[in-house]
């Protein structure tokens, strides 16, 4: 028997509970069942035609070699000129570090501002990978517990009681994966506030920005540059197998993030980022917003229907594709009702236990990542299941 073993840290990474339902919605559609898919974190549109044009032509024309680490210039330039037309806001190019995907700017970010046995706090439940990425920097993350009735947003006043010798930073998400809340300008100007006097960095995922149904569709960046920014093209511009990000990092932090860049990725996708710069073509941003209508009136039918079948909506879907249900009224464990339910009814759904861990057998996620007939279907199946 071999003597090899894994490195340590590979066991505190939990692996994915949905990965579970997943792999038997696959299983049970390749026996041929009728299986509604509400559980991914993806929408059903593909890329903007633009946006594949781009990126066969970049292949066609040769341009598949390495870029800049940071990423090709006239795409920094692009994304700097979005966020000046869109949120009145400048961004110099030079701080945009294009990533491979939100998840590398993710951990390009651990590796910045984490030393080995740092903290940095997060909102209990949040996007379970961010944990995952301090494990893999030699740091941990520290959550905040929160609750339905505050929205799951962590109370501001209580920073300095969770704040340790040990903590570094908070890291916030709007809008945000799993809830869809969507944080005001003045919660996220506070925390900057707090987390300035504790002597700790901020970071806020921006990763849905653009998906915004209700309250205000700002970015972090128009209140401070010292605050860390990630973006993504998966969400807002459909490019999830694209795999392209981006981190905006305040200038003192341009040549560390650089650094790290080239050595962690040597670049992104020459391909992806020649793709991604049509994205900001008005044609192509005029049918994304088309898209967003279109998620809009998604999430109103999956609301209403989630009312008419009793399963209450424990914080605001105001943006992202998500909502987070509370179905401690029909099961005391939200796992094996979720299995039950792709079984039975051929319903995928992803258990709250993903993303935390207080209350968390109480919720499941909703993604409305499917039209409305398929939506209302789904509704009539889970109301039939909840009946028998």
């Amino acid at each position: 028997m071999s003597k090899q073993k894994l490195a340590s840290r590979v066991g505190k990474i939990s692996p994915f509970q949905v990965m579970a339902v997943m792999e038997r919605a696959k299983q049970l559609q390749a026996d041929g069942n009728d299986v509604i898919h509400l559980e991914v974190g993806e929408p059903d549109f593909v890329a903007p035609q633009a946006i594949n044009e781009a990126g066969i032509q970049s292949i066609e024309a040769a341009k598949t070699g390495y870029t800049p680490a940071t990423g090709l210039p006239e795409l920094k330039h692009a994304i700097s000129q979005h966020y000046r037309t869109r949120y009145q806001v400048e961004v110099a190019p030079e701080r945009i570090i294009v990533t491979p995907g939100a998840s590398g700017a993710l951990l390009l970010m651990a590796s910045l501002m984490v030393n080995e046995g740092e903290e940095v706090l997060m909102p209990d439940p949040c996007y379970p990978c961010n944990r995952h990425f301090l494990i893999q920097a030699g740091g941990q993350a520290k959550m905040i517990e929160t609750s339905a009735e505050q929205a799951f947003e962590v109370k501001l006043d209580t920073l300095p009681s969770h704040w340790s010798e040990n903590t570094t930073g908070l890291w916030l998400a709007s809008p945000s994966n799993p809830t869809g809340a969507v944080l005001s300008k003045d919660y996220v100007a506070q925390a900057w506030q707090q987390i300035q006097a504790l002597g700790g960095h901020l970071l806020v995922d921006e990763i849905y920005q653009g998906l915004v149904f209700e309250g205000e569709d700002f970015t972090a960046l128009s209140l401070d540059d010292d605050i860390f920014v990630i973006n993504s093209f998966s969400k807002y511009f459909a490019m999830t197998g694209w795999r392209l990000g981006w981190i905006v990092v305040p200038e003192w932090a341009i040549e560390g993030a650089t650094k790290l860049a080239q050595n962690l990725f040597i670049s992104a996708s020459s391909v992806a980022q020649y793709a991604a710069i049509a994205a900001f073509e008005p044609t192509v941003l005029e049918e994304c917003e088309k898209r967003r209508q279109t998620l809009n009136r998604r999430r109103l039918t999956l609301l209403e229907g989630l009312e008419r079948v009793g399963l209450p909506v424990v914080a605001p879907a105001q943006g992202a594709f998500y909502a987070y249900v509370d179905v401690s009224s029909v099961t005391e464990d939200a796992m094996s009702w979720c299995l039950r339910l792709l079984e039975e009814e051929k319903v995928a759904l992803t258990p709250g236990a993903d993303f935390g861990m207080k209350d968390a057998h109480k919720y499941v996620r909703f993604a409305y990542t499917c039209d409305e007939q398929r939506l209302n279907e789904a509704l009539t199946r889970i109301e039939r299941f909840i009946q028998s």
